[in-house]
This record gives structure tokens, sequence and C-alpha cells, in this order.
């Protein structure tokens, strides 16, 4: 029996067999697919009554939390079973409801910076606020935080089969990311422990503002060993960015000398790299052609990855995992015109410039900066963010940017995709 079930048999009979038996097993291997999905559809549509309900209400954080998560659940099931007109029905329910999340942060999310409101926990509070329970529920063992760059919770479900063999998960959560949700913003926040106008306050030497020339993350070490120095962090700690496949290959190799070290932090930015590789190569375009193959792609690459790898040897060693993100992404479809000087930022997602001509239905307008964390590179700038599926173009290049960039994935801006990113927390297998 070991034998057969090894050899990856498709069912089996125990004499004496009957004709049911038998007529079991061969539904079960012909129409195997066919029930899987009829029974997603059926708890879909009842799931779909429920979310409707919901989403009618006014939802708090954690509610929303909760909807974006049973969407994405339902995005993976009900593209297993391939069925076009339910995954159409779920499409339009997941825009609805990106619809009015965006409306619930332009009405929060200034009151959430200012601490006039309870809101979600967000970028800069993540490590202050959780950090120092993971260190004590490690019990003296290595902590391991992982940071994959753009990594949403859709990709994080596809690749946490693979961290099965050796990983338990001992908290699965989310966070929200700040605006703009991207890497020069929400990353520095992260390890800072403090909001981007409060780096560029505080610690004006290790903030690179938008109109300079050089790497925005390259800090990034220094704003965390000054907010391990501000939370009492001890032993000794190490941050280890990875950019390409040599030096992830080169710290796999060498991540046993890490063993005895308090805190080892691995920011790893393949999956960031992923998506602006797929606006920018027709090769990543056809094999991310929507989002499932997007995630199929994640899968496949972490399966391979020197990032597996280290994730084995952190095992090994019998330390605590925190496996988490700065921010995530979007797939944008719908061009928005805007204005802007040659000072303006690139990002197609968030513009911040002293000129910028918008229609302010059409995006969301922070006018005062200082309000929400932000520094202010100029006494007239502001700050506007896409929406839902909007990318933000300029009138005399519009044709031509929305040809390049319609359905890339995108960040910057809001969506549930880019601001609900995960924060999951895991422990070896016999730890």
């Amino acid at each position: 029996m070991e034998e057969a079930i090894g050899s990856k048999i498709s069912d089996y009979l125990i004499k004496p067999v009957n004709p049911h038996q038998i007529l079991l097993s061969v539904k079960k291997i012909l129409d195997n697919r066919r029930l899987e999905g009829e029974q997603a559809q059926s708890t879909y549509m009842r799931e779909f009554r429920e979310l409707a309900v919901k989403l009618g209400g006014r939802l708090n954080a954690d509610e929303w939390s909760d909807v974006y998560r049973r969407l994405m659940h339902w995005h993976a099931t009900l593209g297993e079973s391939g069925d076009r007109s339910m995954l159409e029905i779920l499409d339009s329910q997941h825009a609805e409801a990106n619809h009015q999340f965006v409306r619930f942060v332009e009405d929060h999310y200034e009151a959430w910076m200012t601490g006039l409101e309870q809101g979600p926990v967000l970028s800069h509070e993540v490590l202050p606020k959780w950090l120092p329970d993971v260190l004590e529920g490690a019990q003296g063992r290595p902590v391991f935080l992982v940071v994959i760059d753009n990594l949403r919770w859709d990709q994080w479900r596809s690749i946490a089969p693979t961290l099965r063999p050796k990983w338990n998960v001992v908290e699965e959560s989310t966070y929200f990311s700040i605006l703009p949700t991207a890497t020069q913003y929400a990353r520095n926040a992260l390890f800072a422990g403090m909001t981007p106008g409060d780096i560029a306050r505080l610690l004006p030497n290790l903030w690179i503002a938008e109109n300079e020339q050089g790497s925005k993350n390259a800090n990034e070490e220094a704003l965390q060993q000054n907010l391990f120095s501000r939370l009492g962090v001890t032993g000794k700690t190490s941050y280890h960015k990875i950019t390409n496949l040599q030096s992830g290959k080169r710290l796999a190799d060498r991540f046993h000398e890490l063993k005895g070290q308090s805190v080892v932090t691995v920011v790893y930015n393949f999956v960031d790299m992923l998506s602006h590789a797929r606006s920018e190569m027709e090769v990543i375009k056809e094999l991310a052609d929507d989002e499932a193959a997007y995630r199929s792609l994640t899968q496949s690459w972490f399966r391979h990855s020197p990032l597996k790898e280290m994730m084995d040897a952190m095992a090994d060693m019998g330390g605590r995992m925190i496996l988490t993100t700065d921010h995530g992404t979007m797939r944008v479809d719908h061009p928005v015109e805007v204005r802007g000087d040659r000072e303006t930022n690139n990002n197609l997602r968030y513009k911040v410039g002293k000129n910028l001509g918008y229609n302010s239905d059409e995006v969301m307008e922070i006018r005062n900066p200082e309000n929400v964390g932000l520094p202010r590179p100029n006494v007239s700038s502001s700050y506007i963010f896409g929406k839902g599926k909007d990318f933000l173009v300029y009138p005399n290049n519009a044709a031509k940017y929305t040809k390049t960039f319609r359905d890339t994935f995108q960040h910057g801006g809001i969506s549930m995709e880019e601001m609900i990113v995960p924060w999951v927390i895991l422990d070896p297998k016999g730890s």
C-alpha cells in the first residue's frame, strides 16, 4: 500500500469490492475537477450575498482586511475552476469593493495619521508595535525579518504551501501601507518606525527627496538601527538587501555564518522587479498575462529561488520568521490626465509637485502633506493619488502612455491590493 501511494496512484479499492465503491472511485478520478468547480461556484454565490450585504454597511479597517482576503481567496479558488462567468461576477464585486475602499481611505486617512481616529496599524507603526512581542515569543531564538518588496496578499497565499514542509504559521494578519504605496515612502517608514515626514525632519541625512539623485532607499539599514536602538533590541543584528540572483546566491551560501544573531533582516526585491519588468518586457507580459498567471509566476520563482534556500536554513537554525512586505501592487487599466512641471515625479499612481493640475474628483488630493506624515519638497508642494485601477498620464503623451502602461502592475496609489499587505509569523516545525 505504501509503495502504491508513493507511486501517486489516483485511488485504491479495498476488497471485497462493491459496485458503489467502484462508481465513487471512477467519479473521483473523472469528475473531480468538475465537482470541485461546481461546489466552489455554489459556495461563492452564498459568499457573494454575504459580501454584498457587508459592503452595504460602514466597515472598519479590520473588516476591510477581511473583505479583501475573502475576495482574493475566491480569485484563487474560482481561477482553478476556469469558469469565466463566475470570475466576471467576482471581478465586478471586487471592483465595487475597491471603489468603496477608496472612499473609506479618503474619509479617514488624515485622521489615522494625526491620531484623531483609531485606525489600522500602518507602515511606520508595524515594527514598534509588533516586533517586541515577536522577539519575546521567540524566547531567545533568532528572529528573521524577511521583507519581500511588493508582495500582495494573494502572492503570499500562493507561496505558503511551499513553506509548509518546514514551517508552521503562528499568526497570519495584515497591516496597511501608508501613502504613497511606493518603496521610497512605505519601506523607509517600515524600517524607521516613523513617517517619511518625521524622517525628513528628525533624520534629514537619512532621507533622500524625490528630486534628489541616488537610491531613495539607500539608508534603510541606518534607519533600522536607529529604530532598534529606540526599541532596546539587544544582541547582534544584520541587514541584507538582495537585488539580483547573484547576491541572493551569495547570501544563501553563507547564511550559516549568521547563526547566533538576534535579528537578521533580509530584503528581497524580486517581486517588485517582476512587476516592473512586466511593464517593459513582452516576454514577461506573456508569462504573467493576468492575475492568476502573476501568482503562478511568483510561486514558480519562489520554489527555485535562493530565498527559499535561505528560509530552509532559517528553519534549520530554529529561528522565528516574520514574512512581510512594504506595499502591494495594482493592475491598472484606466488613464487619468494630470498636469505637472519638470520637477514632478514619474510614478503613474501618485504625483508630488508644486504646480499640479487635475480633476479633484478623479484623484485623492493632499494639500497639506505634513497632516499625513509626508515631507513637503517645496512650500507649495501637494500630493495626488490614483484610485482603484486608474493610472496618471500627461495630456501631451496620453496616447503613448496609455498604450504602454495599460494592463500593467503599478503601485503608489489607493487600492486594497496596494494598501492591505501581509504580516505573517512562522515557527519551524518541531520547535
